[in-house]
Order: C-alpha cells, then sequence, then structure tokens
C-alpha cells in the first residue's frame, strides 16, 4: 500500500458519496435521524481536501492522521467508529508492514474489530458491521489463499453488497434505528449501505489500474 492510492482511493469515496446523496438520504429519513449523509459527506470532504498533509506520510501514518481528523468532524455515530477504524488500521500497519495483501487484510481487519469493540455490536444487528465483518473475513481468507488483487476485488464487491442487503430483513437492536423495533424491517441500514459503497469505489479502483 502507498500513500499515494490512499488519496486516489479518498477521491474515489468522495465522489461515490456525493453521487449517492439521494439514496442515502432516503434510506436515512426511513430508519436514522436525517444526519447520516451530512456526516458522511464531510468526512469524505474532509480526507479529500487532505492530499497535501497526506502525501509526505507513510501509509500507517496518513491513515492515523485521517482517522484523527474525522473524529472530529464527522458528528453522529459514526465519526468515533470510522475514526477507530483508520487510526486501529494504521497501528496494524505500522506494526506488521504494508507490503503485502495478507498484511493489508490483517491491518482492514484490525480496523473492523475496533469498530465492533467500540460500537459494542456484531454481525446481524443492521449496521456497518453487516458489510464490514463479512467482508474483512473474505479478505482474510482469499489474501491467505494467495488469491490475486482482482478476484479479491471481485469478491469484496459481492461480499459488501450482499452484506448491505442483508440488513433490510433484519430488526436493528443498536443504533438509532433500534427503537423501531419490527419497524425497521424491509428498510436497508445506511451505515452499511455507506460502507458498500466505499469498499466499491476502493475495489474499482484498484480494478482499473
Amino acid at each position: 500500500m502507498k500513500t499515494e492510492f490512499i488519496i486516489e482511493a479518498a477521491l474515489a469515496i468522495q465522489q461515490t458519496i456525493l453521487a449517492n446523496e439521494s439514496t442515502l438520504e432516503s434510506l436515512d429519513r426511513e430508519i436514522g435521524d436525517g444526519d447520516h449523509y451530512i456526516n458522511m459527506k464531510r468526512g469524505a470532504t474532509t480526507v479529500a481536501e487532505m492530499q497535501t498533509d497526506l502525501a509526505s506520510l507513510k501509509p500507517d501514518e496518513a491513515l492515523n492522521k485521517i482517522g484523527m481528523k474525522l473524529l472530529s468532524t464527522i458528528g453522529g455515530a459514526s465519526g468515533p467508529l470510522l475514526a477507530s477504524f483508520f487510526m486501529s488500521m494504521a497501528k496494524v500497519l505500522k506494526e506488521n508492514g504494508d507490503e503485502s495483501n495478507l498484511k493489508i487484510a490483517a491491518a482492514f481487519a484490525g480496523g473492523v474489530q475496533a469498530i465492533i469493540q467500540r460500537g459494542k455490536a456484531g454481525i446481524s444487528e443492521k449496521t456497518m458491521l453487516d458489510v464490514l465483518i463479512p467482508v474483512s473475513n473474505q479478505f482474510v481468507l482469499l489474501a491467505t489463499q494467495n488469491c490475486n488483487v482482482k478476484l479479491i476485488c471481485a469478491t469484496l464487491i459481492h461480499t459488501a453488497e450482499q452484506g448491505m442487503l442483508s440488513t433490510k430483513n433484519l430488526i436493528a437492536t443498536k443504533g438509532r434505528a433500534a427503537g423501531l423495533g419490527e419497524r425497521a424491517i424491509g428498510h436497508i441500514d445506511p451505515g452499511a449501505k455507506s460502507c458498500q459503497l466505499m469498499i466499491e469505489a476502493v475495489c474499482k479502483l484498484i480494478l482499473e489500474k
């Protein structure tokens, strides 16, 4: 992983968040508190505007700086959770290195674990983790099997989509939607959708190279 790619990924993520404004706002109106898109747009734009500050940093330093910035930028529940992801990913990269898919997968898994611990949530609770946990597990598995990058990316795009779609039929037990009970059934979780979009954007960026 190179810092140059992190910057490119940040720009791709910003573009996909902006392009899906109506989708994210619609989902959040159904079961959220209406500020998810605003917070994601603010965070994505802030990171995209950090290009100059990040360019001279090592990958782990860049990710940690992004995490720190998100902690003070994104409101709601998403800010601390995404900040924890990036800072934990940075810590694992610093300790283990970033020169192989397996090490990058391990760093991603470390970031997801940080969200699990901070959010006190897991799979099937109608949150972003219904996307992130399956994607993390697949990433580690495929990297362990030494699969090529194209197969990894294609699989992760599919896994993220399936995880996102799975939230439609779940009862929320965490976050704003938890108070809706069975009324949340039939609606995709906006956080899961955002994560699916971001994972797809980064994987497509890699596939295009």
